[in-house]
């Protein structure tokens, strides 16, 4: 397709780069302006139409403007938008979220991932009393200082020691964390049978970034947490209610004690969790722990009737039977094509991850781990995603994110879009 490039659209990128610090929100790094969203489709100022696989980087798993989702949503913008009190649809979603999630005996409600993986480590150096967290290099787990510790060092350590991912993190933190490869049980289980008298937890995207676990490496992590009586953290903002109902809980069949979930669970609005075992959770209530332990947690908008409801709707929707296994289906079908397209061109790739979230590495290398990631040709990829952006295919600078929305339309569009695009790219 041809992108056109309206004046109004290029008016606002000046305005962006004028007014916003970095010339944008700090989420992607191109100019494109989106107007609207419907199904698996998004809309631009100009007026170009995406198959859109970045989903507002996950959140519109049951695509853009459900109707389902927006009339719950209207609904409650008629009766108030937050209240700073408890509201029927914060608990009714509370209750959807415990009967889903294996572990979330108890949920706390906040409003972004960062606030979520914070709080669960937070919780874990509550419960231990003590101040070490245990993370993966290349775990992504929200902009607080302790997940930007080995997010994506360009130069790694060696563990267990951490590179701080931005500036203005104050150094001690550096001394609370502890790092180890994805993928590596060995190393991971001596690490922490090594520090089991300082850790607090272990926080582990269970789908790392794309990385799929090893077979027996999530289950590995588990026994050995149980045998020191540490809280083990998923991070499932990510992964809940995308991998399956019950998050990569249910998909892997591994149970932690924490876990933190969002994107899915908010139907497009601000909303996240912190959920756990009722011993852990128990550090939220001071009448059940004490002053000395008891973890104070308030947010203006957490738990907002107006996020919860969008919420509830969603899951209404991702509950019904055959919602997954139709979008897996489709996902399996997508995944499939670019490297089927890349074998057959003779172009070294690797497409990594699940059915319904994946990308293609440009590399002939296994990737397993963050720093077999590094060995990927880098400008390829970032080459292929405006080639595909000039044939009607939106996604971010990493992952294919699919929801139910998507069809068989938009996987016909998608792979021709990646034919033309992988042969202007060996071209």
């Amino acid at each position: 397709m041809d992108l056109v490039r309206s004046a109004r659209e290029a008016e606002l990128v000046a305005k962006a780069t004028k007014y916003l610090a970095g010339g944008g929100l700090g989420n992607l790094t191109d100019d494109v302006v989106l107007a609207s969203g419907r199904g698996s489709r998004v809309v631009d100022v100009s007026g170009n139409e995406y198959v859109d696989y970045l989903l507002g980087s996950g959140p519109m798993l049951v695509g853009h403007a459900h109707p389902e989702v927006v009339a719950a949503v209207r609904e409650q913008l008629e009766h108030g938008s937050t209240f700073f009190a408890s509201n029927e649809h914060a608990i009714l979603l509370a209750e959807e979220i415990s009967r889903a999630m294996p572990c979330a005996e108890k949920i706390r409600f906040c409003s972004t991932g960062t606030e979520a993986t914070l709080y669960a480590m937070r919780v874990a150096r509550a419960f231990r009393g003590r101040d070490k967290i245990l993370k993966f290099e290349g775990g992504f787990h929200g902009m607080n200082d302790y997940a930007l510790m080995s997010m994506a060092p360009p130069e790694p350590a060696a563990f267990p020691r951490p590179v701080p991912d931005s500036a203005g993190i104050p150094r001690v933190v550096a001394e609370t964390m502890l790092i180890a490869p994805f993928n590596d049980l060995d190393t991971a289980a001596d690490l922490i049978t090594r520090h089991r008298d300082e850790l607090a937890g272990v926080i582990v995207e269970p789908l790392q970034r794309l990385l799929p676990p090893r077979p027996g490496f999530l289950a590995g992590l588990r026994d050995v947490t149980a045998r020191h009586e540490i809280p083990l953290i998923f991070d499932e903002v990510v992964t809940s209610f995308r991998l399956a109902y019950g998050g990569a809980q249910e998909y892997y069949g591994v149970v932690p004690d924490l876990c933190s979930l969002g994107k899915a669970a908010g139907g497009g609005f601000p909303l996240t969790a912190v959920a756990g075992r009722e011993a852990l959770m128990a550090h939220f209530d001071q009448g059940q722990v004490g002053r000395e332990r008891f973890l104070p947690q308030i947010g203006t908008l957490s738990g907002n009737p107006v996020a919860t409801a969008a919420g509830l709707a969603t899951l209404r929707i991702l509950k019904r039977p055959g919602t997954y296994e139709r979008m897996h289906a489709i996902g399996n079908r997508l995944k499939a094509a670019p490297q089927a397209l890349c074998d057959r061109a003779g172009i070294p790739a690797r497409v990594v991850g699940e059915a319904v979230l994946f990308d293609v590495f440009f590399t002939d290398g296994e990737i397993t781990d963050y720093r077999s990631t590094l060995g990927a040709d880098r400008a390829k990829l970032a080459r292929f995603v405006r080639l595909l952006r000039e044939r009607g295919v939106f996604r971010g600078q990493s992952k294919f994110y699919l929801s139910i929305a998507h069809d068989e339309r938009d996987v016909e569009d998608t792979v021709r879009a990646f034919a033309s695009a992988l042969d202007a790219l060996r071209g």
